[in-house]
């Protein structure tokens, strides 16, 4: 194995020593300080080259194949904040956080601090940082400009259980979500692969060589050429609800990126009102749920009153 570095990039260069394995397996065997799900987004980037192609993360590698991979600089540590969280439950696996739109849940390229993060990290000092430096604790996301429930992992083994979770799909997840139109039926699944927008790289889109990707949803309330739904992610793509409601035609009001912007609303009308899971601690399902965020209920009394 070799290794060059410049003052941006750490680049590593080796042979695979074990033909018929998958790429994402061989390289948590030969980069063990990175977890499968980091390197497994590396390689969705781009950042991990089999033969100089861009590969897949289930590519099976041959003794002839050479791999190079692409590391960003070893981020620093995310530091602690005071930041003010509103905590709806909480153990010594677990902390369910009712997060306020505009909070960034983890740091990131552009965005180093300031997050939930950060203020899990004041939160719970003995949080585990596993080796994914900057998402310690974190199973899922949440948009930035999405409000509402998310859980954070005290502790490794807490983090595993909960991923399995999300993982085999058991994690009742629901939504709040105000959009343009009147959707019809009143009740539906849209079932359309998820990947990135070959014409717009920072945004998704559906194509067809995405990842499969389920969204039902609820017909709540009809407010003028706006409905009002509940929405249930069955899987867990980037902006997924966001881009299979535009790409049916209702896109969610106050959205910029996959819509257009509201006169109601200063951002994205998305609440996390429902989250269910089985509590690490104790193996019990339990359900949490958090009020509409002010700003959007303010949105729904203006329809109200217009219509």
């Amino acid at each position: 194995m070799n290794a060059t570095t410049n003052p941006r990039i750490k680049r590593l260069r080796f042979n695979s020593l074990a033909a018929d394995v998958r790429l994402d397996k061989y390289l948590t065997q030969v980069l063990p300080q990175f977890s499968r799900a980091y390197l497994q987004r590396l390689i969705e980037q781009g950042s991990a080259l089999v033969n100089g192609r861009k590969a897949k993360a289930s590519q099976r590698l041959t003794m002839s194949d050479r791999v190079t991979v692409e590391l960003p600089p070893s981020p620093g540590r995310p530091l602690p904040e005071p930041i003010p969280l509103t905590v709806i439950y909480e153990d010594e696996d677990i902390v369910v956080i009712d997060k306020p739109a505009g909070l960034t849940v983890h740091p990131a390229p552009g965005h180093p601090n300031h997050t939930l993060v950060n203020a899990v990290l004041a939160h719970c000092p003995g949080l585990t940082m596993n080796n994914d430096l900057m998402r310690p604790g974190i199973v899922h996301r949440l948009d930035k400009d999405t409000s509402g429930l998310t859980v954070i992992a005290k502790n490794d083994s807490a983090r595993e259980y909960l991923a399995a979770q999300f993982k085999n799909r058991t994690v009742n997840k629901r939504y709040l979500v105000l959009v343009k139109g009147r959707l019809s039926p009143e009740q539906g699944v849209i079932e359309a692969p998820i990947g990135r927008d070959p014409h717009r790289r920072r945004r998704m889109a559906v194509v067809e060589s995405g990842k499969q990707a389920t969204t039902q949803y609820q017909v709540r309330e009809y407010l003028d050429n706006y409905t009002l739904v509940e929405v249930s992610p069955l899987t867990g793509r980037t902006h997924q609800i966001r881009v299979h409601l535009s790409a049916i035609g209702c896109p969610v009001a106050g959205d910029s990126t996959y819509g257009t912007r509201s006169a109601h609303l200063d951002r994205q009308f998305v609440h996390a009102y429902c989250l269910g899971f089985r509590l690490p601690s104790t193996k019990v399902y339990q359900e949490f749920s958090s009020p509409l965020a002010a700003d959007l209920e303010q949105a729904l009394e203006c329809l109200a009153r217009n219509g």
